[in-house]
């Protein structure tokens, strides 16, 4: 592994795909402009509607659909790696898509696809604040690390950072960074979004690109921001605490292996099964 930049895109996503799809080209080029291999746009980057059910609405069948064209065409274009943030992509029950994060190479060819498994089922404390991911979305149930020239990569989104035990599923298939879009909201986000990836970075000695939604959403909600690269001994090395735009920092893969070398706690593991 060599040195390689990486890049966290933050976004204010509305209810028009068009517009949305625009503003994520633009910071793709960015970032491509400024030597970025990888990319990860935020979860629900193309669409964030008032109303849950809206999702439905632009569900695309596994493989084809205008979302996943430009996410195909762009990276192709920006000869990017990019981690394309959620797609509602087409399950058994109409009602009821995936939220999958699929993962296109330089070429523009598709390599992975993650489905969200940890459904955003909550009362946020000590607010009004209610949500139930579970009524619109169907949950997946395997995790995903792929190879690539940068290392091996693995994928979480969102709510998912709150469940070790899928980091440590991607660690036993040896992975190097691992990609986090979400739309936090502001709330959780201000008491946990810091400590959660920074935890999960040091535990598993890896790297973290963590791009997030951020501001007013249709309907009021309001989502944290902060989009961050961490590195594996939870250094932050890059942030985006104001608007839209783009964060990036570079991934060192002989400092990780020394790392690993030096500080071998993840040789020391008892408690496996």
């Amino acid at each position: 592994m060599s040195r390689t930049r990486l890049a966290a895109i933050q976004m204010t996503s509305a209810g028009d795909v068009g517009v949305n799809l625009g503003e994520a080209r633009r910071f793709l080029e960015e970032a491509a402009r400024g030597g970025v291999r990888l990319a990860v746009l935020p979860e629900n980057f193309a669409f964030m509607s008032a109303e849950e059910s809206a999702r439905g609405h632009i569900a695309e069948a596994d493989g084809a659909g205008p979302i996943q064209d430009f996410l195909a065409r762009t990276a192709r274009d920006c000869r990017l790696w990019i981690v394309g943030g959620t797609i509602p992509l087409s399950s058994d029950d109409p009602d009821r898509p995936y939220a999958a994060c699929c993962v296109w190479d330089a070429q523009g060819q598709r390599v992975g696809r993650y489905d969200k498994i940890h459904l955003f089922d909550v009362r946020v404390p000590d607010s009004t604040e209610a949500y139930r991911e579970s009524r619109r979305t169907t949950a997946g149930s395997e995790p995903l690390v792929i190879a690539t020239p940068f290392g091996r990569l693995g994928v979480a989104v969102c709510y998912d950072l709150r469940f070790p035990e899928l980091f440590r599923a991607m660690l036993a298939r040896e992975v190097d960074v691992i990609t986090l879009p979400a739309a936090f909201t502001q709330r959780t986000g201000q008491a946990h979004w810091h400590t959660l990836l920074r935890a999960r970075a040091i535990e598993n000695l890896c790297y973290m690109v963590a791009a997030a939604q951020t501001g007013e959403h249709p309907g009021g909600r309001r989502t944290f921001g902060h989009s961050l690269v961490v590195g594996p001994w939870g250094e932050v090395l890059a942030e985006n605490a104001g608007g839209p735009g783009v964060v990036a920092a570079t991934m060192d893969g002989a400092y990780l292996q020394r790392l690993r070398d030096q500080f071998p706690a993840l040789t020391h593991r008892r408690l496996t099964g």
